[in-house]
């Protein structure tokens, strides 16, 4: 019930998901969770799809994306996020994917599944494209205010999110900051650089915002609150590049012909620019695996989404990161 067009794009999602899922030779099944009329109804619409892997679990209630979070999941019990989530806890599903209300997926998923042990705050990694490959940062939005202890576990977790689902070996870790010396930045930043240098992370020092798409590192750890103004920043800049590029085309015959030519690969480039591609993001940190979707995602995006927590769950990420923080520990 997530999407701005729930539960349609939500429904169509699921069923790509199960046939291109299928093809590749791995089967999982699917928990609708929401109004079950209206699943119902949208299901009826696909009579070829293999209802065998689907079930529905009613939900009375929904999260409206308007909703104060922490207080929508106290008080909407028979909600379809805080439904689907208590399934995830008891065992039921494996993992959770929600386009819905970003902070009641975030609030219900750390008060329902609860931390991993030792880690103090959950994070959201959002991967951006970059010169040669992906830079992943953390966190874009899950923690506003952060300590340096914080922002370690944002790189443990980040890393081996990097390692497991991106295959980057031992990525590199940067500490976004004003400028790449060390003792730049404020204090929680010069405390934060210290505590990152000592560990046993590759951790390659600070970086800046430049670095992010010239892939200077492959994990980049900052507070939510940069983080998010970064991620919103970057969901613009493919808007405005086909604003310049129409602008283009449309100044003269020559400037037509040209972009023509080319249409092929700007269509290349910015599907790696496309959220739909991936789908969400996952909220690390979580005894789970839960997985965050926009809002106005399309089947395409939903479809990703689940990929993606079907591949997280079969890559045993969560408790690679336990490892990770226990080894840390010792």
């Amino acid at each position: 019930m997530g999407t701005d067009r729930a539960p349609s794009e939500d429904v169509r999602g699921a069923i790509d998901a199960l046939q291109e899922m299928k093809s590749r030779g791995r089967n999982f099944t699917l928990i609708l969770v929401g109004d079950q009329a209206a699943i119902e109804k949208e299901l009826a619409k696909f009579p070829a799809a293999d209802r065998s892997r689907i079930t529905i679990a009613n939900a009375t209630e929904v999260i409206a994306m308007d909703d104060e979070p922490a207080q929508a999941v106290r008080s909407k019990r028979d909600s379809s996020i805080v439904r689907g989530l208590t399934l995830h806890r008891e065992g039921e599903a494996d993992a959770f994917v929600s386009a819905g209300n970003t902070g009641a997926v975030m609030a219900a998923s750390t008060f329902i599944l609860g931390r991993i042990p030792g880690i103090a705050r959950p994070t959201i990694a959002s991967q951006f494209p970059a010169a040669n490959g992906y830079t992943l940062v953390a966190d874009v939005g899950a923690n506003v205010d952060t300590k340096p202890r914080n922002l370690y576990e944002f790189a443990v977790m980040t890393s081996v999110y990097a390692e497991s689902i991106f295959g980057y070996q031992r990525p590199t870790v940067g500490l976004l900051n004003v400028g790449e010396e060390e003792g730049k930045g404020e204090e929680r930043a010069v405390q934060s650089y210290a505590l990152l240098k000592a560990s046993n992370l590759n951790f390659v020092g600070n970086v800046e915002g430049r670095d992010i798409l010239k892939g200077t590192v492959r994990v980049v750890v900052c507070d939510g609150f940069t983080g998010n103004i970064i991620l919103k920043f970057a969901e613009s800049v493919p808007g405005l590049l086909r604003t310049k590029l129409t602008n283009y085309a449309n100044s003269g015959l020559l400037q037509k012909l040209m972009m023509g030519l080319s249409k092929g690969v700007l269509k290349g480039v910015f599907r790696e620019m496309d959220y739909q591609e991936y789908g969400g993001v996952p909220l690390l940190g979580v005894n789970g695996v839960s997985i965050i979707g926009h809002g106005g995602s399309t089947a395409k995006a939903i479809k990703n989404m689940i990929f993606k927590a079907e591949e997280m769950v079969r890559k045993e990420v969560n408790q690679k990161i336990a490892a990770a923080i226990g080894n840390a520990a010792k």
